[in-house]
C-alpha cells in the first residue's frame, strides 16, 4: 500500500502547488472524463473516469462505472493484513483502471477523513489506506465510498492528445455520477452533460 499512497500524496501535492499557475479550464481534476464511442479499447469503452489528478506532469483517474463484484469487508480486510476488525457487511468492488490492478484505492466523501485521505475536489477525497474499509465495517465511515482496484494513468501530454483526437469529453462531476450504484446508466447520464461549444 505504501508506494501507491506516496504516489497519490505526491500527485495531489503537486496539483496544489501547480494550482496558482494553471487555468482551471485546462486541467480536469475533479471532473469526469467520458469515453466517446470512437474508443474501441475494451478497457475504456464507455468508461466514466473521475479525475483525481491532472496537470502538466500527467493525469490519473478512477473508472467509476465498472463494478466487478461484491466482497465481504471482513475477507477484504484479512487480505489487506487488517484481520480481526469487528464489523460486517459487504462492499462493491470496481475496476478502477489497467494500471496496478492489484492496488486498492477508495474515493469517499469528506465527512470522514483518514490519515492518508487527500481532498480531490468539492467534497470528494481519495485514499489508498485500508482504514477507510475499517471505518465502513465498524461504522461510522464516510457517507459514500467507491472502492476500486487499479487506476487509469496518462503521461505528460498524453491525455491532452487523446482529447484533441476526439476520444474523450469532460463533464462536471457530482456525487450521484461518482458514487451511486446505477453503474449501467452512468455513461448515458454523463454524456447527457456534454457542453455545447458554439
Amino acid at each position: 500500500m505504501v508506494p501507491i499512497a506516496l504516489l497519490v500524496t505526491l500527485l495531489l501535492t503537486l496539483t496544489a502547488m501547480a494550482g496558482a499557475q494553471s487555468s482551471p479550464s485546462r486541467f480536469l481534476q475533479g471532473e469526469l472524463l467520458v469515453a466517446k464511442d470512437s474508443i474501441k479499447d475494451p478497457r475504456f469503452s464507455h468508461a466514466v473516469i473521475y479525475m483525481v489528478h491532472h496537470d502538466s506532469s500527467g493525469a490519473m483517474g478512477l473508472v467509476v462505472n465498472r463494478p466487478v463484484g461484491e466482497a465481504r469487508l471482513s475477507t477484504l480486510l484479512d487480505r489487506l493484513g487488517r484481520g480481526g476488525v469487528e464489523g460486517s457487511g459487504t462492499i462493491r468492488v470496481h475496476y478502477g483502471g489497467p494500471v496496478e490492478p492489484g492496488q486498492g484505492l477508495a474515493l469517499h466523501t469528506t465527512d470522514w477523513m483518514g490519515r492518508q485521505s487527500r481532498v480531490v475536489h468539492a467534497g470528494v477525497a481519495l485514499t489508498a489506506d485500508p482504514e477507510v474499509l475499517e471505518a465502513v465495517a465498524r461504522g461510522p465511515g464516510p457517507r459514500r465510498v467507491l472502492f476500486a482496484l487499479g487506476y487509469a494513468g496518462w503521461a505528460p501530454g498524453q491525455l491532452e492528445a487523446e482529447i484533441d483526437r476526439g476520444d474523450w469529453i469532460s463533464v462536471p462531476a457530482d456525487e450521484a455520477l461518482i458514487f451511486d450504484d446505477a453503474a449501467s446508466t452512468k455513461w448515458e447520464r454523463a454524456m447527457a452533460r456534454r457542453r455545447i461549444t458554439l
